[in-house]
């Protein structure tokens, strides 16, 4: 098991007596449901991180979309091609 440690955190009084409220209506403490939060968060955070680091490789590296230089001005302009 990962070692643990403990942390101070402020909030309103009528918050957390939600918060105590809501942790005992699912059988938790206060601090196992805070924990949960924080880990979710943290892992949704690494996720996106990592989603985001994927998507600008693929940018960088560009698609191929078949696309091929006009040989004149003519090919270019040439709308029939387009139909």
């Amino acid at each position: 098991m990962e070692k643990s440690t403990n942390i101070t955190i402020k909030v309103n009084t009528s918050l957390a007596r939600d918060a105590k409220v809501l942790a005992a209506r699912r059988g938790t403490s206060l601090s196992r449901l805070v924990a949960d939060q924080l880990e979710a968060l943290v892992q949704g955070d690494q996720v996106y991180a990592a989603a985001r680091r994927r998507a600008l490789r693929r940018l960088k590296r560009g698609y191929d979309l078949g696309w091929q230089t006009p040989t004149d001005r003519e090919e270019l302009h040439d709308r029939e091609s387009l139909r």
